[in-house]
């Protein structure tokens, strides 16, 4: 088959798989590797030691999967419709997050993809990725056009902005390749002023431990103490660096149910999260990105969250009925809270 031709036809197909872009890449990473060692040399990674475990690995994709000649990528978006509320009670949870875990839904509509491919072509080596191994999606997205690296080092595109989920199909097809993208952040530095902890150290840079999408997820440990009055009432990711960003603007809203809120997660308070019992939270967050960080770190994050909100009687209450809990790791944040509240009223 005409290798243009297949290349439409699974552009097409994946449109109409929900995806809104689909891209293919070379996987010729070598101008992305020194980049990736660098930021692992100087520890930027943290406590993600997968990250330094796969090392090089990850700008080597025939090393993962051998035979490996493209990667097709693909964007969904995810943004949902609705204004942000800025009420200092409130619990503030990445869009990306307030759905259905992405993973799996992504996984299947990649599969998909394939599946379509190989009544096509027949048999033909692949493997497909959503966040669960090895591999610089926003090198290759950027290769296969779908955008550009913004100075947060997220990847942007001209009329999506930066909410969307990527996912990637390995292949051994020798597809043609599409022109990757210009960059258009041009001076604008509106991402790295905007980081709460100036977790971007400089365009392009980023310093994964003093994140806070790093802090509330990846982070197992206790979060250190001069960065918790920076969290403010972000109890899982931060979109401070998108919210700002212009070119949001176009991003259009999503109409996957599967991104739709749930659990009231765009409005709920810290008071009302921090009395979900351990059952509770498992209940609600069966299906959600949420679950994986489990209850200990989820009351360890509102912990901090009620730390920095305004005092109240509530506030008090719910860090009063925790101060005993089972967990040391939540039994320190709650005193540090109490502590922010004492001081305050002094």
């Amino acid at each position: 088959m005409d290798g243009a031709a297949l290349a439409a036809e699974i552009k097409q197909w994946g449109r109409s798989l929900g995806f809104q872009a689909v891209g293919i890449a070379d996987c010729d990473l070598s101008a992305a590797e020194p980049r990736l060692l660098e930021w692992l040399a100087r520890g930027w990674h943290g406590e993600m030691q997968y990250m330094a475990r796969h090392g090089a690995r990850r700008a080597r994709p025939a090393e993962l999967v051998p035979g490996t000649l493209r990667a097709i990528c693909c964007r969904m978006d995810y943004l949902q419709a609705g204004r942000e509320s800025d009420a200092a009670q409130r619990a503030v949870v990445a869009r990306y997050a307030r759905g259905r875990d992405y993973h799996r839904l992504l996984r299947a509509r990649l599969q998909a993809l394939c599946e379509r491919i190989e009544e096509r072509v027949g048999a033909f080596g692949h493997r497909v990725f959503c966040d669960s191994a090895p591999v610089l999606e926003v090198a290759l997205a950027a290769k296969a056009g779908l955008g550009w690296r913004g100075k947060h080092t997220l990847l942007l595109s001209r009329e999506a902005g930066s909410w969307f989920f990527l996912g990637e199909i390995y292949t051994s097809l020798a597809l043609p390749v599409d022109v990757p993208s210009s960059e258009h952040c041009g001076s604008c530095a509106a991402c790295i002023e905007a980081c709460p902890t100036r977790a971007i150290v400089g365009p392009y840079q980023l310093d994964a431990r003093r994140c806070i999408s790093y802090l509330t997820i990846e982070h197992r440990s206790a979060i250190p103490e001069e960065l918790r009055p920076l969290i403010g009432n972000r109890v899982y990711g931060c979109d401070d660096c998108q919210a700002v960003c212009p070119w949001n603007s176009f991003a259009q809203p999503s109409s996957e149910p599967d991104f739709a809120v749930r659990n009231g997660l765009d409005r709920a308070t810290l008071v009302e999260l921090f009395a979900w019992t351990e059952t509770e939270f498992d209940e609600r967050m069966r299906g959600s990105a949420i679950r994986r960080i489990g209850y200990e770190r989820w009351l360890r994050n509102l912990a901090v969250g009620l730390g920095n909100a305004p005092s109240s009687a509530a506030v008090s209450a719910a860090l009063h009925k925790r101060a005993d809990h089972a967990s040391a790791l939540v039994r320190e944040h709650v005193r540090w809270a109490l502590a922010r509240h004492a001081q305050a009223g002094s």
